[in-house]
């Protein structure tokens, strides 16, 4: 359960603007951190190594947003001394272990970690934290004795995504059926995703059927949704609520293999490239935007605080405080979401260069984005 502060909580935001603002704070507060068992020297310079261990490469934002800004941002924060120690599991909860004990035994300064499964990773943080290397959650929340998290507001996810499924189904939606096709049980964050949906989406429609995917695999969310058609009837599902974009892809492929002539509304998450074309298109919904070089500049700011003692700064960056099953009021930044549809694209990844125009309007979408005004 986390304790959100709800002054931070907004639907809409103004996301080209960055946690970087607070590098203005880099020359205050170098004392030691309190409450930590970490050695990490106050007195650490520039020539730090940051150790970044993410899940998988499946969704296409590890390697193209995340790993990169982080990188550069490091480099950015210590005049090109710092380096970034990057590992990716490939969504193998016991590989990304033994990834986190090869950063141990290299000695990295500190530790990101996006884990593939919040409760096995607490061995290898413990085990960090033993050997003097803090370690920062990132995107997801891992257990175990961490020294900050930084993510997206997972259960405002959920209700962004709720009330975008409830809005696209119209009048009379308590008498429609939806099926709900949630995320992998093994990611904390898929848990707060479907929370705050259902805060949304319960007594105002018909939860006719909802699975969770294993893995987030799309192959199994296929195999799940061609179930729930067989079951609740293909002309009797008025919307599915899906957790993030690869399982909204794998939702519309079974409604088109089963023969619909209309998809319905189809929610998703990340702003993948392939889901802003399906949304032009109309075979999606929605996604939900979440600004990758926000989340993953503050990573990496705090990362360089938390190493440097810089203490002021950290503070700074984690205001709010959330909880896990074996750690409470953990430091945490939570950034803000907008919900993605055809209508916004030119003012979120458009106009904060996520992508550009001629990656999105290739030839089948030319004349979809100028009547849409996307330039």
């Amino acid at each position: 359960m986390k304790t959100r502060n709800t002054g931070l909580r907004r639907t809409v935001i103004a996301v080209a603007s960055s946690a970087t603002a607070l590098t203005t704070l880099t020359g205050c507060g170098m004392g030691v951190f309190g409450g930590s068992s970490s050695s990490a020297s106050a007195t650490k310079g520039d020539d730090i190594t940051v150790g970044l261990l993410l899940p998988e490469k499946a969704n296409t934002r590890y390697e193209k947003f995340d790993y990169p800004i982080i990188r550069e941002q490091v480099q950015k924060l210590t005049e090109k001394k710092g380096d970034v120690l990057y590992l990716n599991a490939e969504q193998d909860a016991a590989k990304q272990l033994r990834q986190m004990q090869q950063m141990i035994d290299d000695k990295v300064d500190v530790i990101l970690v996006d884990a593939v499964d919040s409760v096995t990773i607490a061995k290898g943080v413990r085990k960090a934290k033993e050997a003097g290397i803090p370690v920062i959650a990132y995107d997801r929340l891992a257990q175990g004795p961490i020294d900050a998290y930084i993510s997206f507001d997972n259960e405002l996810v959920g209700e962004t995504q709720g009330k975008a499924l409830i809005a696209a189904l119209g009048t009379n939606s308590a008498s429609k059926k939806i099926i709900m096709m949630n995320g992998s049980v093994t990611d904390p964050n898929a848990a707060q995703f479907k929370s705050g949906a259902k805060s949304e989406l319960e007594d105002k429609v018909i939860i006719a059927a909802q699975y969770d995917t294993k893995d987030w695999n799309p192959v199994n969310a296929k195999a799940n949704m061609e179930k729930s058609i067989q079951a609740v009837g293909l002309s009797n599902i008025a919307g599915v609520y899906a957790a993030n974009d690869g399982i909204a892809g794998a939702v519309i492929d079974a409604f088109k293999a089963a023969g619909v002539s209309k998809v319905p509304p189809v929610t998703g998450q990340d702003s993948e490239l392939i889901a802003v074309q399906r949304i032009i298109k109309g075979d999606q919904y929605m996604s939900v935007y979440k600004s990758y070089p926000q989340e993953a500049n503050a990573a990496a700011e705090m990362a360089v605080a938390r190493v440097q003692g810089r203490s002021i700064e950290f503070d700074a960056l984690t205001r709010d405080k959330v909880s896990s099953p074996t750690n409470k009021d953990i430091p945490s930044q939570l950034v803000p979401v907008v919900a993605l549809t055809k209508e916004n694209i030119q003012d979120t990844v458009v106009q904060d260069g996520i992508y550009a125009v001629n990656k999105i309007c290739t030839a089948p979408y030319k004349s979809l984005c100028n009547s849409l005004g996307i330039k």
